[in-house]
């Protein structure tokens, strides 16, 4: 059970990272968000404290590795431990690699390795000296299967389910730090909003009209996954609508 433990959620402005948030908060956990959007933010506190629940939020860009060290020490000073940190925030701009987006490349390297990263290196240390903690990295069905228009958005979410791999080496068995890899294929979220690609403009349609997963599918198997008993490490789950057929 997560009741009293406390859990670092990024991007939780919306889409699967709000809806994560929410559910932590309803399973009993104290639950720290960080985000760029602080109106959406205050939204999400607002709900949690309306359904009772411990929260606190702060202004997070995780590019920058100062704010995710700041962000975890306001975290610490306030509730003494961090338990779970769930490594949510991402960028999708697909994109065909001859279109030459290289501002688009560089921010999902950015926010989707980087901000992994230093969201992770931020909380080690606590986690590595009480020997307990659970990390749970959010790549994608992407991060098993490339396709056209996704070979930089691929690269990334293919780099977080090898991170995960090596954490869970590096961790599990040596400091009882559980390491979970989630690989969701189409969710319903702003995420498909961030493509310019103007030759994608027929897949984003089709996106949009399939009964995709909703972001509370993938809070609940995040929930599913941080509930398990001590000794047993939920190391991936891939989770794809029933439509989706790659």
């Amino acid at each position: 059970m997560i009741k009293d433990k406390v859990a670092i959620v990024t991007g939780a402005s919306s889409g699967i990272g709000y809806a994560t948030a929410l559910a932590l908060s309803r399973a009993g956990a104290k639950v720290a968000a960080g985000a760029r959007r602080m109106d959406r933010l205050e939204s999400l506190q607002s709900e949690i404290i309306k359904n009772e629940g411990e929260v606190f939020i702060q202004k997070l860009d995780v590019t920058i590795k100062s704010e995710c060290d700041v962000f975890v020490d306001a975290v610490m000073k306030k509730w003494g431990t961090i338990d779970i940190l769930v490594n949510n925030a991402g960028l999708q701009p697909l994109s065909f690699f001859k279109n030459l987006k290289v501002e688009e490349w560089d921010k999902m390297i950015d926010v989707n390795i980087r901000g992994v990263l230093y969201c992770t290196a931020a909380v080690i240390t606590p986690m590595l000296n009480k020997k307990s903690g659970h990390i749970v990295n959010i790549s994608s069905v992407a991060g098993r299967i490339v396709y056209p228009a996704g070979s930089v958005y691929c690269a990334t979410k293919h780099a977080i389910t090898a991170f995960s791999e090596g954490l869970r080496q590096e961790f599990s068995q040596r400091s009882n730090i559980r390491i979970t890899c989630i690989e969701p294929g189409v969710v319903t979220t702003e995420l498909i909003n961030t493509i310019t690609d103007k030759a994608l403009e027929n897949y984003v349609e089709r996106t949009k009209q399939m009964e995709s997963l909703q972001a509370e599918d993938i809070a609940n198997a995040i929930v599913f996954a941080v509930q398990a008993p001590n000794h047993v490490n939920v190391n991936e789950i891939l989770i794809r609508p029933t439509t989706q057929e790659r």
